[in-house]
């Protein structure tokens, strides 16, 4: 096959849709359900894709009493008929994110051993459902969320530390259902879809401990407000492993399943998928460097495989910012600016790559796509808003140059979250 231009957007399009399509909670919850409970169900849920879930919950169950709360983030709420819809802010909580963890707790108080409760996590719970910890305020909480999500660290050293300064996550949410039976449903959006950390684990025992917390702000140098430091230093620590005998956990939709999802388009198309793992980390502009040698190797030398190939990743990638100013952007968008720099224009090569939940950090979009004249078309836009690529990597602005040539990917909420997934075609 001659790829042309539009061959191989398409292609992609279709690799990225069917990613998000395999972790389609109205899809895949219906399969993972316990048994149906004899009397009332109390459903809780926190994440971008709790509404979905709830929504499916409903479907599938029309014959259960079912009743409780969920939140999800704005603009991701779908309508529900018998379980509680609210929305909240992402990544940074907001009061409705405090209120919506208060009426959680609320709604599991007081359970007999008789009752099932129902958990429906995802990621961003984090940040949608922020209690803050004794002594705290909820400007504390949105304080370490702003310094966290600046810092380059990642989601699971993130989590850690939220985990300690909060009244509901790290098992604490499943800690005052007891001793109702609890049963977690969960989409995993985190690198190895470690239970303890979607979501901050609310309902999952914790295995990191306050010094452990301690130890991950002192190496990003993040400082503490006088009332965290005191409750870090001396707060009750979270239920550890073996203290929920009652809660039981259970992934429906996972990284590794998109990545499955869109082998099988490539593999449909005559094109050989190369899967490097659901849980790449670190910088985002570090790993497009990196990305650009392995397809380049594909190119030139057939190896890791011949071309046509499709490299697929996922996992959660950082964007450090430092001290200086940033423009838009998110993780996706500039990896895929970093990708397209290190290959300077290198044909055959394209590239996708987004976010399943369909927003790429803070952006409307869920990433965009690189084309092998994407610097070209950059630098040579009329009416003199050409761009330089990489004075524009440096300043962290991957969304505006992606928006000005045109070639961002715009989904809206996709009611699910398994995390970015990135593809490089070479051909």
């Amino acid at each position: 096959m001659n790829w042309t231009d539009d061959d191989a957007r398409r292609f992609l399009r279709r690799v990225f849709d069917a990613s998000v399509a395999a972790a389609d909670p109205r899809v895949m919850l219906k399969t993972h359900l316990p048994p149906k409970p004899a009397g009332r169900c109390v459903v809780i849920g926190c994440g971008k894709s709790a509404a979905s879930m709830a929504w499916a919950l409903e479907e599938a169950w029309p014959d259960v009493d079912l009743s409780g709360l969920v939140v999800t983030r704005y603009g991701h709420a779908v309508p529900t008929r018998r379980i509680e819809v609210m929305q909240s802010s992402h990544p940074v909580p907001d009061e409705n994110s405090e209120i919506a963890a208060r009426r959680m707790l609320e709604t599991v108080t007081g359970l007999s051993d008789e009752d099932l409760v129902i958990a429906l996590i995802s990621g961003g719970g984090s940040a949608l459902m922020a209690l803050p910890a004794p002594g705290l305020t909820l400007a504390d909480k949105q304080a370490i969320n702003r310094a966290l999500l600046a810092s380059g660290a990642t989601i699971g050293e993130m989590n850690c530390v939220r985990k300690h300064l909060s009244a509901i996550k790290g098992g604490r949410l499943a800690q005052r259902a007891a001793p109702a039976r609890l049963v977690t449903l969960a989409i995993s959006d985190v690198p190895g879809d470690d239970p303890a950390v979607i979501a901050s684990g609310p309902t999952v025992a914790d295995p990191t401990s306050f010094a452990d917390a301690r130890a991950l702000l002192a190496r990003y140098g993040i400082a503490l407000s006088p009332a965290m430091q005191a409750w870090m230093d001396a707060g009750d620590e979270t239920p550890k492993p073996g203290a929920l005998a009652n809660a039981r956990f259970q992934l429906i939709a996972t990284p590794s399943m998109a990545l499955a999802a869109a082998a099988a388009v490539a593999r449909e198309a005559g094109v050989t998928p190369i899967i490097l793992g659901d849980a790449l980390e670190g910088e985002s502009r570090e790993l497009g460097i990196v990305m650009a040698g392995i397809a380049r190797s594909i190119r030139t030398h057939g190896q890791p495989a011949r071309a046509p190939a499709l490299v697929l990743s996922g996992g959660e990638t950082t964007v450090s910012i430092g001290a200086g100013p940033a423009g838009r952007g998110g993780r996706n968008t500039e990896f895929l600016l970093s990708l397209a720099v290190t290959l300077g224009g290198a044909a055959g090569i394209w590239a996708v790559a987004g976010d399943t939940d369909g927003i790429d950090g803070t952006e409307d979009a869920a990433g965009a796509i690189v084309t092998p004249d994407t610097l070209a078309r950059a630098q040579g836009l009329a009416r003199g808003l050409a761009l330089d690529p990489r004075g524009v990597l440096a300043a962290h602005d991957s969304y505006s140059l992606f928006d000005a040539i045109g070639d961002l990917i715009r989904t809206g909420p996709t009611l699910t979250n398994v995390n970015d997934v990135r593809a490089i075609l070479v051909v």
